[in-house]
């Protein structure tokens, strides 16, 4: 894998490639009846504070699908984009 180059921009990393810049995700896809776009839902383990006990976490996205090919119960990689709609700003990378 690559290493991206970071340059410093007032105490702000910014990747020189931008091509490679944004948050890559992974979830489980939990709906795909729309065009062009699923739901999927990423989870994650967080520390609670009081109880210092790791619960999971989910939180759902909905990411473009220019080819309809996600289907129900799929593990997918998704990468962060450029706005496509009001709520759906990823995209699934296969």
């Amino acid at each position: 894998m690559e290493e991206k180059e970071i340059k410093q921009n007032k105490g702000l990393p910014v990747a020189k490639n931008t091509a490679q810049a944004g948050k890559v995700l992974h979830g489980v896809v939990v709906k795909s009846a729309m065009k062009d776009t699923a739901t999927v839902a990423v989870g994650r383990y967080v520390k609670d504070p009081k109880y210092k006990k790791f619960v999971k976490q989910t939180k759902k996205y909905l990411v473009h699908d220019p080819e309809n090919t996600a289907e129900v119960g799929q593990r997918v990689s998704i990468k962060e984009s450029r706005p496509i709609s009001k709520r759906k700003h990823f995209v699934i990378i296969k």
